[in-house]
This record gives C-alpha cells, sequence and structure tokens, in this order.
C-alpha cells in the first residue's frame, strides 16, 4: 500500500475518476434535455374521460403519478387546452374519479393561433345562413385557402406598410433636419420637395389600410363549429387554425411526418402565444450574429493584448499590472460587465455617436439604447481573457529554433512575429475563440440590461440601407428560456418550450465550435505541410 502511495498513482485513478463522474453528469444532463425536448412535437393521442359526477373532459395525458399523503392512490394530468373555455390548459384529475376512458377515432386537436390548443369533434362551418355540415376534406381546402390569405395579410402589414412607415420616419428626420437649418429658398425647396414625398406616403399608408380592412374582413367570415368533450359548441374562425389533425387515427408514419414538420416549423418560425408557441428563429439569428460580432471584436483585442505581454512587454512591471488585470478580469461577475456596458457603451458612447450623427431624431435615441452592437462588444470584454491566455500558450508553444532561423536568414523581429509566429500560433488563437464563443452564447445576465428583448419586432438584417442595422434590439435563445421558463402567465404550457429551446442553443453552441475546430484543424494541417 506505502508502495502505491509514494507511486502516486492514486492520483491518476482520482483524476479520472472525478473526470469520469463530470463526463456522466454532463452527458446524463443532455440526454433528460434530449427526452423532453425531442418529446413534445410528437402528436399523442387524444383520451376522453367521464367522470363520477357525470361529466367528461378529453385532452392528451401529460404524466401519472401517486397522489401525495395518499397510499396507491394515482392521479394523471391532462392537458385538456381550449384555455379560452376552460381558462387553464391543464387539469389534474384523480384516477378513482375517472369511471371510463376511451380514445375516440375522430377526436380532433386544432392548433390555433392565440389561446392554445383546441380539442372536440368537428361539427360545421357556420356562415351569415347558418351551419352547414363540413368534414376533414373541407376543412383542409379551408385551411388552405385562409393561410394564402393569412401569408397576404402579414405581406400587406410587415412588408408594404413596413416600408412606408420607415420611408415616413427616414423623411419626418430630413424634414427636422432641414427646419434647423437657416432658412433660405433653397432650403424651402427642399422642404417642399420632401413634404410632397410624404404626402405620396400618407395616401399610399391609406391605400394599404384600406386593402387591410377588406382583408381582415374576408377572413372573418367563416367559422368552424367544434363540438367539446362536454356536448358545447365552440366557435373558432378558420382564419386563426394554424393546423388541425386527428392524432388517433394517424399511424407511425404520418405521426413521423408531422413530428418534423413541426420541428421545422419551431426552427424556423416566429414566435407566438407570448413565446408559449411558434417558433425561435429570431432567437437563433440574434445568437448567432451577436456572437460572430462578439468574435470578430475580440479576436484582435485579444491577440494583440497577448503579443505585447509575450513578445514586447517582458517581465516589468506594467506586464505584471497588466497580467494581474487580465486574471482579475476572468472572475468579475457577468452582471458587472453587464452595468459597464450600459455606462460606457451604451450612455457614453452611444449617447455621443446620437449627439454627432443622430441629433435630429433626439430625444429618440438611435445609438443611445440598447442594441446588438452594444451587447455583443460588452460580451467581448467578457471573454477577452480567454483569448489572451490561450494566445499566449499558442505563441509559447512556436519552438524557439523557427524564432532563431528566421532572425538567421535575416527578418526582423515584426517579420518573424507577423510571418512566422502568428501564423503557427493561429491553432491556440482559435482554440481560446472557441472557448470565448462557447461562453458568450450562454451568456445571459449582461444581455438583459445591452440590448436583448423578449420579442424583437424585426431582424438587425432587412432590405433597408444599410441592410445590416447594429443598433437593433435583437431576441436570444438563453434569454428566451429565462423567459418562456420564468416570466410566462402559462408556465406548465411553456415547460416543454424550455427544454426544446436549451437543446436548440446547445446544437447553436456545438456547430459555432465544430466550425471554428473545423478552420483550425486545417490551419494546423497547412501549417505543418509548410514546416516540412
Amino acid at each position: 500500500m506505502k508502495k502505491f502511495l509514494r507511486s502516486g498513482n492514486h492520483y491518476i485513478w482520482l483524476t479520472a475518476g472525478t473526470l469520469t463522474v463530470s463526463l456522466l453528469m454532463i452527458s446524463g444532463l443532455i440526454v433528460l434535455i434530449m427526452i423532453n425536448g425531442f418529446d413534445i412535437f410528437w402528436p399523442r393521442q387524444i383520451v376522453r374521460f367521464t367522470l363520477r359526477d357525470g361529466t367528461a373532459v378529453m385532452g392528451e395525458v401529460a404524466e401519472r403519478e401517486l397522489v401525495p399523503h395518499q397510499k396507491g392512490a394515482y392521479r394523471t394530468k391532462l392537458k385538456v387546452g381550449n384555455r379560452d373555455v376552460y381558462g387553464m390548459d391543464f387539469r389534474w384529475i384523480d384516477n378513482a374519479d375517472i369511471v371510463s376512458q376511451t380514445y375516440p377515432v375522430h377526436a380532433l386537436t386544432v392548433e390555433r393561433r392565440e389561446w392554445g390548443n383546441l380539442y372536440g369533434f368537428l361539427y360545421g362551418l357556420r356562415r351569415n345562413e347558418g351551419v352547414q355540415p363540413l368534414k376533414a376534406e373541407g376543412l383542409a381546402s379551408l385551411l388552405a385557402e385562409n393561410h394564402a390569405l393569412y401569408k397576404k395579410i402579414r405581406y400587406v402589414e410587415k412588408k408594404e406598410i413596413g416600408n412606408i412607415n420607415y420611408r415616413m420616419e427616414k423623411f419626418r428626420l430630413a424634414l427636422e433636419g432641414l427646419k434647423s437649418q437657416h432658412p433660405s429658398e433653397k432650403i424651402q425647396n427642399k422642404i417642399d420637395a420632401v413634404m410632397a414625398r410624404m404626402e405620396h406616403l400618407e395616401n399610399s399608408y391609406r391605400e394599404k389600410e384600406a386593402t387591410l380592412v377588406a382583408l381582415y374582413e374576408k377572413a372573418r367570415e367563416k367559422e368552424l363549429v367544434v363540438l367539446l368533450a362536454d356536448g358545447r359548441e365552440e366557435i373558432v374562425p378558420v382564419f386563426q387554425i394554424i393546423r388541425f389533425y386527428a392524432p388517433n387515427e394517424m399511424g407511425i408514419f404520418s405521426k413521423t411526418g408531422f413530428y418534423f414538420a413541426k420541428f421545422w416549423e419551431f426552427v424556423w418560425d416566429d414566435p407566438r402565444e407570448a413565446n408559449t408557441e411558434g417558433g425561435v428563429f429570431p432567437a437563433i439569428f440574434g445568437t448567432v450574429m451577436m456572437v460572430l460580432i462578439m468574435s470578430i471584436a475580440v479576436v484582435p483585442l485579444g491577440v494583440l493584448t497577448a503579443v505585447y505581454l509575450k513578445e514586447y512587454a517582458g517581465d516589468s512591471f506594467v506586464s505584471r499590472l497588466v497580467r494581474i488585470s487580465v486574471s482579475n478580469l476572468a472572475g468579475v461577475p457577468s452582471i458587472v460587465f453587464g452595468v459597464f456596458g450600459l455606462g460606457f457603451f451604451i450612455y457614453f458612447l452611444g449617447g455621443g455617436i446620437d449627439k454627432l450623427f443622430f441629433s435630429d431624431a433626439l430625444p429618440t435615441p438611435t445609438y443611445g439604447t440598447g442594441g446588438i452592437l452594444w451587447a455583443a462588444l460588452t460580451l467581448s470584454l467578457l471573454t477577452v481573457p480567454v483569448v489572451v491566455v490561450a494566445t499566449e500558450e499558442g505563441l509559447s508553444s512556436v519552438p524557439r529554433a523557427i524564432r532563431e532561423g528566421s532572425y538567421a536568414l535575416g527578418a526582423t523581429k515584426f517579420e518573424t512575429l507577423w510571418k512566422v509566429v502568428i501564423p503557427q500560433a493561429t491553432p491556440g488563437i482559435l482554440t481560446g475563440t472557441i472557448l470565448a464563443m462557447a461562453r458568450a452564447a450562454g451568456e445571459v445576465a449582461p444581455l438583459m440590461i445591452t440590448g436583448v428583448v423578449k420579442l424583437a419586432p424585426s431582424l438587425p438584417i432587412d432590405g433597408h440601407f444599410p441592410y445590416i442595422h447594429l443598433e437593433r434590439k435583437f431576441m436570444h435563445l438563453g434569454f428566451h428560456i429565462y423567459d418562456v421558463g420564468f416570466q410566462s402567465p402559462n408556465v406548465e404550457a411553456a415547460i416543454p418550450m424550455v427544454y426544446t429551446t436549451t437543446l436548440v442553443l446547445l446544437f447553436t453552441v456545438l456547430i459555432l465550435n465544430l466550425t471554428a475546430i473545423v478552420v483550425r484543424n486545417k490551419l494546423k494541417k497547412w501549417y505543418s505541410r509548410g514546416a516540412i
């Protein structure tokens, strides 16, 4: 035993055991998220319970568990939907109160744009003249017609009216700027020209508004009558229906196709219902764009700092002070960086930019408020110690013989550094970038006060010049998880969305890191061949 302890092998086994436990815990967490995240898109069967008091309820079984403090008694959590009717999405039912349970073949799940799912039976189509019988095939054609109508309404609202509003705002600011100048005939002519264009835009706006009113009136013409489990009739405008399906009739292939269609919608669609339904595309877009801007900002800053410390500063008092500062930065709480970003980037830099270049828009700030640029720069400060340390390690790994060979050929120190040392250290620099990207993608606290919002009206990239709008607020997957999980008014309905969004965040970070790893490995091979 003494021989074993003196050999030091127990430290190796202890390290290996700790690493194994850590990997198992991480794997278990990922498996838990995957099981709960992938499960929500699968169409579950609709069950109809007849209760002891004579009432009937219908919905999807969410879970079953033992009743607390009652031995052998179970209860069922049923997703009853119909939130506009019952006021809640879920209902606990004691199994002892269930007299019978059936799985009606023609029971429908109706996904709506508002009020969540509706569970019931198709009864008919209501128009001005009354209720007409309607079958599933007829409803499918009606939905296709209304989806086209919905796309047209969205196009008029977001594209046509949105463009008019954007141009009106530009002309308004131009008019304010002209009015602030010294009056002259030339200025007055310009004011008249701008006002004429604004009048033309106002006329176009009124035309589009009338078109929109007509489209909405057309959308309200057809209403679906659905029979609920307790016999009540529920009226649903066809325009509000996203899709309908009968899960009890669906086979395995139909359910598989439905699953992938829902997953595709989740990735590419906009959120709805206070972010508890729909997709997360704006959050994915905002997260990726913010990380890329952060990488562009942090890599030059971190590399230049590391090169100064490693190649030029030596072991002076200043270099030791800078190293201590960089090390301390790594331990500063992230919310402190957020407060610094709010004060320095938003109030100081952004406020200064507004005074210099956007004074016509004041008191409404353009850059003097939270935005994706300031959030990315704040995170670049948060992650710069990682890049500095990794770059220093990369510079240290370059063999001394390579430097001396470069000097022997007559290269200066800067030429050796620029053309020999930094290219050889590039894999190390990219390693630091990978670590910085992973941390930045998961940070939420600094973003909450530097630009992230619950629901962004538009993406930071669109068709309006200059096409990239760094001053805009954005959505972020990490904040989306926090908002849906802890700020949602319907927490129970939002729990599956939390798991799925977490899964998307993990995959987004994984894809960003894999891209950087592939680039790093290619550069490593390329420089290895160059050295030979």
